[in-house]
C-alpha cells in the first residue's frame, strides 16, 4: 500500500515519515525519524507495537511481509539501499544498492519488486536473487506500482505512460507481459489488486473516477465517481479482502467506500419503486447524449463515506475485517489510527470507534519544545513530495558494490548481488509457519 508523503503541514507529526500495512491488513508499519515501528491490528481496542527498529534513522520505506520476520526498510540517508531485516532476530538478511532512488518496494511470498523513477527489478523473495530488470520503463517519480498478494499469479501493474493512464500489468512469476489497459485520460495516481489478483483498482491524477478491471483480460468491470466538483489526489486504494467493497481516501476529508455489485435489471423489474423508475428514464435517455455524460449518468456513488477531522493530510486506508466485524482503518500523518464500523448492507456514513496514537505522549512533548524552539529542529528536506524528497542527490553507490545477475547471465549497470550471496549459509526466514495459511481465494 502508498506511502503518505513527507510534509511541513503544521498537522503532521513530526515524526512521522510514512505508513504501510501488511499484504492482509493485520499489521500497521510506520516509518520515523528514528526508524520504524511495527504494530499490530487485530483488535479495535488496543494497538500493540510488536517491533521497533532503530538499525537506521528517517525510514521512507517499510514492507513487513504477512506477519513473518521479514521487514524491508529504506531510509532516507540512504535512498539507493534496500536493508532486509529479520526483525524478530535482530538480524539483517541482506542489502542491496540500485543505480538510482528506491520510491517504492512491493512484496508477495513468492516476489519483492523495487521501483525506481525509470526501472523496476524483480527478485526472488526466498534467495533474493535477481530475476529480471524492466529498463526504461515510462517516468513515474512517484514510483506507482502494485504487487498481487497471490504469489500464485503474482501480477504487477505500474504505469504503461507518463502522459495518459495506461497500466501495463506483467507477471512476475513467467516474467513476461500479460495485457496493456487504457484505464484513465490522464496520468495515473493509484493502483491496487484484490486479494486474490483477479481485480484491478486504478485511478488518475484528477481522481474524480476510479475503474476495475478484469485480470487477466483487462476488461472494465466497474466504474465510480469519487466526485465531480474538484479534481483529487488519491492517495490509497484497497479492496475487501472479498473483493466486494473498494475504499479510496485522498487529500480531502472524505474517505469513500464503494460497493461492487452488478445491478440486475429482472431485479429493477421486480421492485417498480420511485427510483427505479427515474433510473430506467436515465438510462434509456443517456443513449441519446455525448458519451462523456452518458458515462457520467451511469457510473456508481459511493455506498458509504467517512468523514475525517482533518483536512489536506496524508492518509492511508484499509478495509479490515477485526473482531468478526468490518471495519475501515485510516492510518494518518496527524500520528493516529483510526478505525471506524462499516455497514456492509446500507452502507452510509461510518462510525468512529477508535483512535489510537502512534507515538507516545512524551515524544508528543518532545516535538511540541521542538517548535516552541525551531533552532533545535534539524532541517527537513525542501521538497514537498514523497517522490521528490527521496530524489534528492545523494553519494554514489558504495565501492563495496558488486555487479552481477541480469536476466541474460550478463552483468549490466545498476544490477548487483546482495551480500548475503557471500555468506556461509542461505537465507531462511525461519518463520514460515507465522503465515497466514493460504487458500482458494478466487472470487
Amino acid at each position: 500500500m502508498e506511502s503518505p508523503d513527507l510534509s511541513d503541514d503544521p498537522g503532521v507529526h513530526r515524526g512521522f515519515i510514512c505508513a504501510s500495512f501488511n499484504q492482509d491488513t493485520t499489521s500497521l508499519s510506520v516509518g520515523t525519524k528514528t526508524g520504524y515501528r511495527l504494530f499490530s491490528v487485530t483488535a479495535v481496542d488496543k494497538l500493540d507495537c510488536i517491533h521497533e527498529g532503530v538499525e537506521c534513522p528517517d525510514v521512507y520505506i517499510v514492507e513487513r511481509l504477512f506477519s513473518s520476520s521479514l521487514v524491508v526498510v529504506v531510509s532516507l540517508s540512504m535512498p539507493r539501499r534496500m536493508n532486509v531485516y529479520h526483525f524478530k532476530k535482530g538480524t539483517e538478511i541482506c542489502n542491496y544498492s540500485y543505480s538510482n532512488n528506491i520510491l517504492s518496494v512491493r512484496l508477495n511470498r513468492q516476489r519483492l519488486v523495487v521501483c525506481l523513477e525509470e526501472s523496476i527489478y524483480i527478485h526472488n523473495i526466498k534467495d533474493m536473487k535477481l530475476l529480471k530488470t524492466l529498463l526504461n520503463t515510462p517516468i513515474n517519480p512517484s514510483g506507482l506500482c502494485a504487487l498481487s498478494i497471490n504469489h500464485g499469479n503474482s501480477f504487477l501493474a505500474y504505469p504503461g505512460s507518463a502522459t495518459m493512464g495506461e497500466i501495463t500489468v506483467y507477471d512476475a512469476n513467467n516474467l513476461s507481459t500479460v495485457t496493456l489497459i487504457q484505464a484513465h485520460d490522464s496520468p495515473l495516481a493509484a493502483l491496487t489488486f484484490n486479494a486474490s489478483g483477479t481485480k484491478l483498482a486504478s485511478a488518475s491524477e484528477k481522481g474524480t473516477v476510479i475503474r476495475v478491471f478484469s485480470i487477466p483480460e483487462g476488461q472494465k468491470l466497474f466504474e465510480f465517481r469519487r466526485g465531480m466538483k474538484r479534481y483529487v489526489s488519491i492517495s490509497s486504494l484497497s479492496f475487501s479482502a472479498d473483493a466486494q467493497f473498494l475504499c479510496a481516501s485522498s487529500n480531502t476529508e472524505t474517505v469513500h467506500i464503494f460497493k461492487l455489485e452488478q445491478h440486475s435489471p429482472s431485479q429493477e423489474e421486480e421492485s417498480p419503486t420511485w427510483s427505479a423508475y427515474v433510473g430506467k428514464m436515465f438510462t434509456a435517455a443517456s443513449t441519446y447524449l455525448p458519451t462523456q455524460v452518458s458515462d457520467m449518468m451511469n457510473q456508481d456513488r459511493a455506498f458509504a463515506t467517512v468523514r475525517l477531522n482533518m483536512f489536506g493530510l496524508k492518509n492511508i486506508c484499509a478495509l479490515a475485517t477485526i473482531q468478526k466485524l468490518p471495519r475501515l482503518l485510516v492510518a494518518s500523518s496527524d500520528g493516529f489510527l483510526y478505525i471506524y464500523n462499516v455497514d456492509p448492507q446500507d452502507g452510509g456514513e461510518c462510525v468512529l470507534v477508535q483512535k489510537h496514537r502512534l507515538f507516545e505522549s512524551n515524544e508528543e512533548q518532545v516535538d511540541q519544545k521542538e517548535q516552541e524552539n525551531p533552532e533545535n529542529v534539524p532541517p527537513q528536506p525542501p521538497s514537498q513530495t514523497y517522490a521528490a524528497t527521496v530524489a534528492l542527490p545523494t553519494t554514489a553507490p558504495s565501492s563495496t558494490t558488486l555487479m552481477g545477475y541480469s536476466e541474460d547471465g550478463g552483468a549490466q549497470k545498476g544490477e548487483v548481488i546482495p551480500e548475503h550471496e557471500f555468506a556461509e549459509g542461505p537465507v531462511c526466514l525461519d518463520d514460515e509457519n507465522e503465515f497466514p495459511p493460504v487458500g482458494n481465494q478466487n472470487n
